[in-house]
């Protein structure tokens, strides 16, 4: 592969810390995790393609939605090896990470529909508890706030 490559086609890991807006050790980070995989020079020097730009900016704006490392791992096997990934590639990941804001928004609703009634066990009043969780049932759905967690 990277006899193909153009000069060009390749970016230090200082060019890709100042177009990304992170620092050069959270790079390596990234690196260390698998999320990118820099070629190396004959003086072992990393290069990025310049293609890796959108790779590590979305890594940065997943982190900042919430998801994973583990998460962003998964998303990125679906990413073709060997080749930049097109726009249908990232069309896909697109509508998978929409169904996760999806299920995370639809969460935050509820939870903003119920805040100012229902934390805990269900309610702020042990008055409405006897109503809404008679006998504390929702104990047998497990731990934590039952009526906000989505399982």
């Amino acid at each position: 592969m990277a006899a193909r490559l153009r000069k060009s086609d390749l970016i230090s890991i200082g060019e890709m810390a100042a177009r990304t807006g992170l620092s050069v050790s959270a790079i390596r980070f990234y690196e260390e995790k698998g999320l990118v995989e820099p070629i190396r020079t004959s003086g072992n020097q990393r290069r990025f393609l310049r293609s890796d730009i959108r790779r590590v900016s979305f890594i940065r704006i997943a982190q900042q939605l919430g998801l994973s490392l583990s998460e962003i791992e998964a998303e990125f096997a679906k990413l073709p090896h060997g080749r930049t990934p097109t726009a249908r590639d990232w069309e896909g990941i697109s509508r998978s990470i929409g169904r996760v804001l999806d299920d995370q928004i639809a969460q935050l609703q509820r939870m903003k529909d119920r805040l100012d009634g229902c934390i805990g066990c269900g309610c702020l009043s042990l008055k409405k508890c006897t109503i809404y969780n008679a006998d504390d049932r929702l104990a047998a759905k497990g731990a934590g706030p039952r009526q906000l967690i989505a399982d």
